[in-house]
């Protein structure tokens, strides 16, 4: 009798703890869920600190290609939380606080010498993807108002490779970026992952690009990307599910 008691508390014991790991492991799942979006706006914060160090030590090819890796992350992780219906205002807030720190901050210091003028124009960029974040909503859904400051930072931190860093380049691209970036103008909603397959296929070719980072023509394939989005906003990149 001790014995089947024993036996059954047993059971019961191990049907209980096979629950319990059950449960632990959807829990897991939903916040793998919920945050997997956000883990990817960490990410390009991460290498946006990364690029702002790499620029201060130096370190230039290293600080532009950050940059380039962080354009990746930041058009994957809208595209994920939608996919996993992890919208959030936490991961709204990541978001911006992500693009301002890579495409901001450390975009500017791309453009960083001793020069007064070249550190006024490092403030006035800053400034201009702070108000792009914080402004220029543009109501009409699907449209942004004012150029996505994630292209205007390829094309520096592309032009910057291509240059060597050339400050004359890097002062006419960062004035025109700045006009964009505050100007009137609408913008598609740019939902590479989630529309047509060719531009998913952009999107890969991007990512192979950057395991051929110390081959300085990679950087053309970013620069003429961003660019068409410029010039072929609505026929080329609008969000066409």
């Amino acid at each position: 009798m001790i014995l089947l008691t024993a036996s059954s508390d047993f059971f019961q014991y191990a049907n209980k703890l096979l629950l319990s790991d059950h449960a632990t492991g959807l829990q897991i799942k939903e916040f793998a869920r919920k945050n997997a979006a956000n883990a990817l706006s960490v990410a390009n914060m991460v290498m946006g600190m990364a690029s702002i160090l790499s620029s201060l030590n130096g370190h230039h090819h290293a600080a532009c290609w950050l940059v380039l890796i962080g354009y990746l992350l930041d058009l994957a992780d809208g595209a994920v939380a939608r996919q996993l219906n992890a919208c959030s205002a936490l991961g709204a807030k990541l978001d911006d606080f992500a693009d301002f720190t890579t495409f901001g901050i450390a975009t500017s210091l791309l453009l960083r010498t001793s020069d007064l003028l070249d550190n006024i124009l490092c403030m006035c960029y800053v400034l201009s993807v702070f108000v792009r974040l914080c402004f220029f909503s543009s109501g009409i859904p699907f449209m942004y108002r004012g150029l996505p400051c994630i292209y205007s930072s390829a094309i520096l931190a592309s032009a910057s490779l291509l240059s060597g860093g050339n400050m004359t380049v890097l002062r006419v691209i960062a004035v025109a970026m700045i006009l964009f970036m505050i100007s009137q103008n609408f913008y598609p909603h740019d939902k590479v992952l989630e529309s047509q397959t060719w531009k998913k296929v952009v999107y890969a070719g991007g990512v192979a690009m950057v395991f051929c980072s110390s081959f300085p023509p990679a950087c053309v394939y970013y620069l003429l990307w961003s660019i068409s989005y410029i010039l072929f906003p609505t026929s080329l990149w609008s969000c066409k599910l």
